[in-house]
């Protein structure tokens, strides 16, 4: 009898390590089937392999009420250049008008003497009109 008591020990220890394992495997489980409860739902064999892959960018959908409207957005380098360009431009434009550049003073000159060359031709006509008007009179008398 010595030999089945033996046996029979072996078999209870082996059915205690068993049926603890099995508790084991349980509570594991039922930590996981909370752990996908709380994320999103897993397809195919996403619920059975774990893969963190850091290329994986996960859609991130934002309702409308949940939305931080203070919350700033980073431009992307060509996004920003083309503000600053724009800027840039705006403020040009703004001393061009003001006459603060250089090409405005050139511009400013060239028609200050355009304005001049004009008043003298319109001067010019005047007399040549005023002259023929006097030679007429002259010649009619």
């Amino acid at each position: 009898m010595g030999w089945l008591d033996k046996s029979a020990t072996n078999w209870t220890r082996s059915a205690k390590s068993v049926l603890e394992e099995a508790e084991i495997e349980e509570d594991e489980r039922s930590e996981e089937s909370e752990e996908d409860t709380d994320g999103e739902k897993r397809k195919g064999t996403q619920g059975i392999i774990e893969i963190e892959n850091p290329n994986l960018i996960k859609p991130k959908n934002v309702k409308a009420k949940n939305v931080d409207i203070e919350k700033t957005t980073e431009l992307s380098r060509r996004e920003r250049e083309e503000i600053e360009k724009q800027q840039a431009h705006e403020r040009y434009m703004r001393l061009q008008e003001q006459g603060k550049t250089e090409q405005a003073r050139k511009d400013l000159e060239r028609l200050a003497l355009i304005r001049q060359q004009r008043a003298e031709a319109a001067k010019k006509r005047e007399e040549e009109k005023a002259a023929k008007e006097q030679k007429k009179l002259s010649s009619s008398k």
